[in-house]
């Protein structure tokens, strides 16, 4: 058996074999007509097979023998050669997706947002020519998979892992590798790989979903009142407009305690009910907002069902999710967040229950559901959970399969801080990076958004429908420019996915006002960005249309000038194809 692992300049190398995040004592690589075998000093063997799939290969690594079912298991390639730059690709909306270079050090942050921890796949680029060699897992509806990046910038090491969590099994899942022009190109064809392969096919509306949010411009100061005022401009405005504006949708701030999501606060004395009903009759279709993973201290759910949440192993208590001691509270009364065990046949029906309350007596078609994260961030090390053996995403997917059935095929779901790639076919639309904030540069701005929708906009219409977040059009109340507003705006709208405001749409200047209707009317298949991995700097956005437009977008403090276009920071022009 021969596996050519060098592929574009860049070599791969002999791999060794990966069990629990180390590589275990073994004996010499066996190499076999069918297959590679490691012999472990500790008993068992870990067996590797390459097959070719026209010009991809299909590697699949199994654990045999005596050996005790791992936590993670999969491959190290210590020594990879000729990578200028490599894709740390994030896992959930949040934690970021990005090119760095070989040796790049993890930094103080987070090390879910780190660049020496990857998920689901990475491009590995070669110097100086537009191609990419991409290592990609198939399925992500089963288990977690991930790569770690080591090294420096000569020989970068790379541990490619399925996170197996003692579910028993001893397989990891197969991992795609392939190479070709064009880095974005490569990465659609990974994205249309995945989508073939999952057992449910995804859920691609027929058209983008506009609409509008209370959460950026009201956050959680809500009543009926407000609500209905915004409602008003909203309907006035689509209708002055004539544009295509759907989804009308209530964020948080509606409900007393996460956890208690029949419960509404005072502000809403009505109930839900009737203003959804309100919401429809004015022609929108009505949304809300909740976090089904979450529960506060605070909340009723809380007191009366502890045995519903899952538990830590370390303290024998409920998992802390996320913690908030000091001045900030996120207007509600708790410190400390849970996890709702939905592996719970009680906790399970509570929440069918909740979505159902929702969806046909409530009258909710779009549902937005937050910090999903959650669901998926804990395995048998830290968690112990109601029923014992699942993968963390078996469990996420009990989670998101109960929502999706309670509410129906015809609900419209978004998925926000949501897993990208276990949520294929169970959600319409997922966030492809942070909230956006009201600044170009910091944890909530535009960064993010300029950054992860170009990386993540592989999967767009393919795996679901990609939402950049709402589109910032007032003319105060933020740090940005005139120019940083618009060019944001037409960058955010350009992906062809989800464009929705928070804004009152009748306080607009009439400039922004025609801005947002001209976006609205863009009925666009979608834009490529041909730069991707290259330039840190300049982004080129064109669209995919038989006569294609194209922009370009300075994301620097300095004017530079590209094909001869001049560019202001923070600026975009439109420039001939």
């Amino acid at each position: 058996m021969h596996a050519d692992f060098a592929r574009r300049g860049i070599k791969l190398g002999v791999p060794e074999p990966l069990i629990d995040g180390a590589v275990p004592p073994h004996g010499p690589l066996e190499i076999g007509p069918a297959a590679m075998v490691w012999p472990l000093d500790s008993g068992g063997t870990v067996r590797m097979t390459v097959a070719e799939d026209g010009d991809m290969l299909r590697i699949d690594v199994t654990l045999m023998g005596n050996a005790p079912p791992p936590l993670s298991l999969g491959l190290r390639f210590a020594e990879v050669r000729g990578a200028e730059r490599y894709l740390r690709n994030g896992y959930q909306s949040w934690d970021g997706s990005y090119f760095v270079a070989p040796g790049t050090p993890a930094g103080d942050g987070p090390p879910a947002k780190a660049p020496t921890l990857g998920f689901a796949a990475t491009a590995l680029l070669p110097a100086g020519r537009e191609a990419a060699l991409v290592l990609g897992f198939e399925r992500h509806d089963r288990f977690q998979t991930r790569f770690g990046f080591g090294g420096d910038a000569a020989a970068m090491q790379l541990d490619v892992e399925t996170l197996l969590d003692r579910t028993g099994a001893m397989q990891a899942e197969t991992l795609l590798l392939f190479d070709g022009e064009g880095v974005e190109a490569q990465l659609r064809r990974w994205s249309a790989l995945v989508a073939a392969a999952s057992p449910l096919p995804p859920r691609l509306p027929e058209r983008r979903l506009t609409g509008w949010c209370s959460w950026y411009n009201l956050y959680a100061a809500i009543d009926e009142g407000s609500i209905r005022e915004h409602l008003a401009a909203a309907r006035d405005f689509r209708d002055r407009h004539a544009v295509p504006l759907d989804i009308f949708q209530i964020d948080d701030g509606f409900t007393p305690e996460m956890g208690d999501w029949l419960d509404v606060k005072p502000q809403f004395a009505g109930g839900m009910a009737p203003l959804l009903a309100e919401v429809a009759a004015a022609g929108f279709v009505p949304g809300l907002w909740f976090a089904p993973f979450l529960v506060g201290n605070r909340s009723r759910l809380f007191t009366d069902h502890t045995d519903w949440l899952v538990q830590d192993i370390a303290t024998g208590g409920p998992l802390v999710a996320m913690r908030f001691y000091g001045e900030f509270r996120w207007h509600k009364r708790s410190e400390e967040y849970h996890v709702l065990d939905v592996t719970h046949p009680e906790a399970a029906a509570y929440i069918s229950g909740v979505v159902r309350t929702w969806v046909h007596e409530w009258g909710a078609r779009y549902l937005k559901a937050d910090f999903l994260l959650h669901g998926a961030e804990y395995g048998p090390e830290r968690a112990r959970w109601h029923q014992p053996g699942l993968s963390r995403i078996a469990i996420w997917r009990r989670m998101m399969t109960l929502i999706r059935e309670a509410a129906g095929e015809d609900v419209l779901i978004s998925g926000c801080g949501s897993p990208l790639w276990a949520s294929v076919g169970l959600v319409d639309a997922v966030r492809i990076g942070r909230d956006i904030g009201v600044s170009w540069h910091g944890e909530y701005s535009a960064e993010s958004l300029l950054r992860d929708l170009q990386s993540r906009n592989h999967a767009n219409g393919t795996l679901w429908q990609a939402d950049p977040d709402c589109v910032l059009l007032r003319d105060r109340f933020h740090e940005l420019t005139d120019a940083e507003v618009d060019a944001l705006a037409h960058f955010a709208a350009g992906a062809g996915g989800v464009l929705m405001t928070s804004d009152r749409l009748d306080e607009l200047p009439p400039t922004r006002a025609q801005l947002f209707a001209d976006l609205l009317r863009q009925q666009t298949p979608g834009w490529s960005f041909p730069r991707l991995g290259h330039d840190d700097t300049v982004i080129e956005q064109v669209s995919r249309e038989s006569a294609p437009r194209r922009w370009l977008f300075n994301l620097g403090d300095k004017p530079v000038a590209v094909d001869g276009v001049a560019l202001a920071p923070h600026a975009m022009a439109a420039t001939p194809r």
